[in-house]
């Protein structure tokens, strides 16, 4: 660099300067992540409201609401993206505590979303024929209700408490700035432990009751009681099994680290400097909103094939809104029926 920073005014301009650069950065990324975590969950809520509107299955109502709270992460992210692109920026107090509080609601109600979407596909699993018995839409309101309540006092908690808020006169609106790190070891022991740990018992279930129907499969194909059937039911298993293992193995990696070194720096402020956590370790937990729906688009089969309908739609109507100012007048045209690559498998 060319630039020689000499005396206090201008190690101060320096310093200024730099950290500028840095929140115009991060604010960029931020700004981009929210983009693509907004856009990715609307298209594939939109897909599942089409598909549950055909289908009528209210199991799917878990995934579109952990569409919808994702959606709302990638919206709280995008605050926070303008605050970093507009500095300077001197927020009050109590906007901040707001502000980190949608941050944390939205959030906790992905996580819950997640525990629910793994609970329903374990019940599916458990009991298949009783599921649809057990899953009614009064029910599904029901769990919706309660975790959008439960999700609303976790990330609002600090209010409701003001022990767990830090009085801070620093400019930025930011997690540690504003919370106390009792509430980070709170989240921690009442909130990801528990989590993660109901994922690993439905997971374990789930790929032991996979073994068993694969087991009973093959000794009666063995038996040469199964003729040429395909094993529909141990398939359906271990596809469900592998889309809850990916997820929980996503929640993991995401949400682990942040979590881990924001108790280890509790204990030793030294170890890990808060901005390491802060800008990195707390953007690849956010990045499991963006996971969620592109899993969920690579891994279901039924929303793999909406997705192929609608962008078949979008395409159809692009042609006809093109081929419409080519053609002669008077001339009628009639649109070529269009069957997705999903289809013709199918």
């Amino acid at each position: 660099m060319a630039e020689h920073c000499v005396g206090d005014a201008s190690s101060l301009c320096c310093v200024s300067r730099e950290a500028a650069v840095a929140s115009w950065a991060l604010g960029a990324i931020l700004a981009v992540l929210a983009s693509l975590i907004i856009a990715a969950n609307v298209l594939v809520a939109v897909v599942l409201l089409c598909h549950i509107h055909k289908s009528g299955s209210k199991g799917l109502c878990f995934v579109l609401n952990l569409a919808l709270a994702d959606a709302m992460v990638g919206f709280t992210v995008l605050g926070l993206a303008v605050d970093e692109l507009s500095q300077p920026f001197h927020p009050s107090q109590k906007f901040c505590i707001l502000r980190m509080a949608f941050v944390t609601s939205s959030s906790a109600a992905s996580i819950l979303s997640l525990i629910l979407v793994a609970c329903d596909r374990h019940l599916a699993i458990r009991k298949p024929f009783h599921y649809f018995q057990l899953v009614t839409g009064l029910r599904v309101g029901l769990c919706l209700l309660g975790l959008w309540l439960v999700a609303a006092v976790i990330g609002f908690l600090p209010v409701f408490i003001p022990r767990f808020q830090r009085v801070s006169n620093h400019w930025k609106c930011s997690f540690f700035n504003i919370f106390q790190p009792s509430y980070v070891l709170t989240m921690f022991c009442f909130g990801f432990f528990p989590a993660l740990f109901l994922f690993l018992y439905l997971y374990c279930d789930m790929l032991k009751i996979a073994s068993v129907h694969v087991k009973h499969i093959q000794e009666v194909q063995q038996a040469g009681l199964g003729g040429s059937c395909p094993p529909s039911r141990a398939i359906s298993d271990m596809k469900a099994m592998r889309t809850v293992a990916v997820l929980i193995g996503c929640f993991t990696l995401s949400w682990l680290p942040f979590f881990i070194t924001s108790v280890v720096q509790m204990v030793c402020s030294e170890c890990f400097p808060y901005k390491v956590i802060e800008n990195f370790l707390w953007l690849l937990a956010l990045g499991n909103s963006l996971l969620n729906p592109l899993l969920y688009s690579y891994w279901q089969r039924d929303v793999q094939l909406q997705l192929s309908r609608l962008a078949a739609a979008v395409k159809r109507r692009l042609l006809l809104h093109l081929g419409s100012g080519r053609c002669f007048p008077g001339r009628n045209t009639k649109a070529l029926p269009t069957v997705s690559c999903l289809e013709l498998q199918n």
